[in-house]
């Protein structure tokens, strides 16, 4: 049976879709919205799913979406609830009206996480179409950006990189300053991809060394490809490799703490290099007028992608070991003197309050002319309820006294406006939800994979603690290697084992059975909540929009990355005009 009714709440919350199209008063408006949302089902969001059985999550919801829910097969659970997307909704009985107006409302005012171009994608692609030849290896990118990178890093660094590129062209600024580096692979593709001035700085010592050291690799097979073409200019252009520094961005830090950070940086090495071996593959690309000439992709306002051809002539690289290159770079920065150049601000999913410590620095600091910001870890921001929420990185000195150092702010909200709207508060279990993978999940749904037991195994596994140890509530178990391979007997013999409970803990089987019978429902209540995931940090998000709104920036939250792919997807980017 069709119902194609929409509920008149959905339908009036549909035009806050596009953020390109959201006026200030849009963008308060949609906060109260997502805001009453939230508050009213936060009994769904704040509840942990392995607290199933323990907490009787199920007789929670109400009784008639209890009869309607509890017999639904997985890909209807799919269909029905979580895809936005999908237009032919069959209902195997009548809904009640309460559970439409819940589906409808949480996709209508959830930012949408497909840009324009994958809409008519067919659903449940794994991968980006980039993939296609080779799971492993992008097409789009050239292969001396590919080694040491995974797939999902490929297709993140080559969109994130271009639109960088782009957003530097607009403001003509050629420096770049790249936060929680890590690898340096976005560092590295920004540099000898598109020849900018790049400074990357990061906290862990060692991949800053790992950095440094695979900048040295690519500058030899470089150096090699020049070589065995005879001829420098089949080589893509490159000013200098990335500066490396290591630091800890406090978040409690003032901007002139930063931009100090980033004057006064730290080389780290791993000796010489010792490269791997040459390159057995040729660049990509075709001659054309003695230049080497690229099919790249281009990242408009809008995160749409179009093809372009870009020409890049090769400028002798640097040789020597990567430290060296380092250090020489650091001294440059350190002999500059006088008035600190403006730069662009990256951060690719940058943790927690890393991201709005990017955006406080970047709408304090004068040189900071751009930001493209993409975070992740929400659970690990910090609010006035949970200042110290689990994971939170706590800085390697204690800080100091004095003007370097701002009053403590917390991570959410940013704005005063979602400060000031009753119901604004996010719990961590609310946060953390929102970083799970919906995409991923439906294709499990639509597959009936079974991976899905996961979460019954753990619930069931909880009750049985419980009747032990009544104190020991939602214990760290941790992931269990192919859980859903395994009778719950074996399962619970690991589990119990990891803190400290008897493996051959007796267990009623009666009760395991009856326990087993019940895993539709599990999916059902969790899929309940997943729903809510993208509502939660369309909010955080959009939080961070009227925060630089409210300090005179416009900005636009793009959804950059095929969600499929890489499920923290949305860039916010913004510019700040000169003076």
């Amino acid at each position: 049976m069709s119902v194609p009714h929409q509920p008149a709440a959905a339908a009036a919350a549909a035009r806050f879709v596009d953020t390109s199209s959201l006026s200030p008063e849009h963008q308060r408006e949609l906060a109260k919205r997502l805001t009453t949302l939230l508050s009213h089902y936060s009994h769904l969001s704040d509840s942990y799913i392995i607290e199933f059985f323990t907490e009787d999550l199920w007789h929670k919801l109400p009784s008639r979406w209890q009869h309607v829910l509890q017999d639904l097969s997985y890909p209807q659970i799919a269909d029905l609830l979580l895809d936005a997307t999908h237009g032919d909704r069959r209902y195997p009985s009548v809904w009640p009206l309460s559970l439409l107006a819940f589906r409808a409302t949480a996709h209508a005012l959830a930012f949408p996480r497909e840009c324009r171009r994958e809409r008519g994608r067919v659903s449940g692609s794994a991968k980006p179409e980039e993939f296609v030849e080779n799971q492993s290896q992008s097409s789009l990118l050239g292969h001396i950006f590919r080694k040491h990178v995974k797939p999902k890093k490929q297709h993140e660094i080559r969109r994130l990189g271009m639109l960088v590129k782009q957003l530097c062209d607009q403001i003509v600024c050629q420096r770049v300053v790249d936060v929680g580096s890590g690898q340096g692979h976005l560092s590295r593709f920004l540099s000898f991809g598109f020849g900018l001035s790049v400074t990357a700085i990061e906290a862990d010592r060692t991949l800053v060394a790992m950095a440094s050291r695979f900048d040295g690799q690519l500058m030899w097979v470089l150096e090699k490809e020049k070589q065995k073409k005879n001829c420098s200019s089949q080589l893509p252009v490159s000013q200098s490799s990335p500066r490396h520094v290591v630091g800890w961005v406090n978040p409690k830090a003032s901007w002139e703490v930063f931009i100090k950070q980033l004057s006064s940086a730290e080389c780290v090495s791993e000796g010489p290099l010792t490269p791997s071996g040459p390159s057995k593959k040729k660049l990509r690309g075709s001659k054309h007028q003695g230049h080497v000439v690229q099919t790249h992709h281009s990242i408009d306002s809008d995160g749409f992608s179009e093809d372009i051809e870009m020409t890049s002539q090769h400028q002798e690289s640097k040789k020597g070991s990567s430290a060296e290159n380092c250090c020489q770079c650091v001294q440059a920065v350190r002999q500059e003197g006088g008035p600190h150049p403006d730069f662009v601000l990256t951060g690719l999913h940058a943790c927690g309050d890393l991201s709005t410590t990017l955006l406080r620095h970047f709408v304090h600091c004068p040189h900071v002319r751009g930001i493209t910001s993409v975070a992740c870890c929400y659970m690990k921001i910090t609010t006035k309820e949970n200042p110290t929420p689990p994971g939170l990185v706590e800085p390697p000195s204690p800080p100091g006294s004095g003007q370097d150092f701002v009053q403590a702010e917390f991570g959410y909200p940013m704005s005063s406006w979602v400060q000031g709207l009753p119901g604004h508060q996010l719990s961590y279990k609310a946060r953390e939800g929102a970083c799970h993978a919906v995409e991923d999940y439906i294709r499990r749904l639509r597959e009936k994979s079974e991976l899905l037991r996961t979460h019954s195994y753990r619930a069931m596994l909880e009750s049985f603690i419980r009747d032990v140890r009544p104190d020991l509530r939602r214990a760290g178990i941790q992931t269990i290697k192919k859980s859903h391979l395994l009778t719950f007997t074996e399962y619970a013999r690991l589990g119990l084992a990891r803190i400290g409970l008897p493996p051959d803990l007796p267990l009623d089987s009666e009760r395991v059975e009856a326990m087993l019978k019940q895993q539709g429902r599990v999916v059902v209540y969790f899929s309940l909540a997943l729903l809510l995931a993208p509502v939660v940090e369309t909010l955080v998000l959009l939080d961070r929009m009227i925060y630089l709104q409210e300090n005179g920036v416009d900005s636009q939250l793009v959804p950059l990355f095929d969600p499929n792919f890489s499920p923290r997807n949305f860039v916010l980017v913004a510019l700040k005009p000169r003076g």
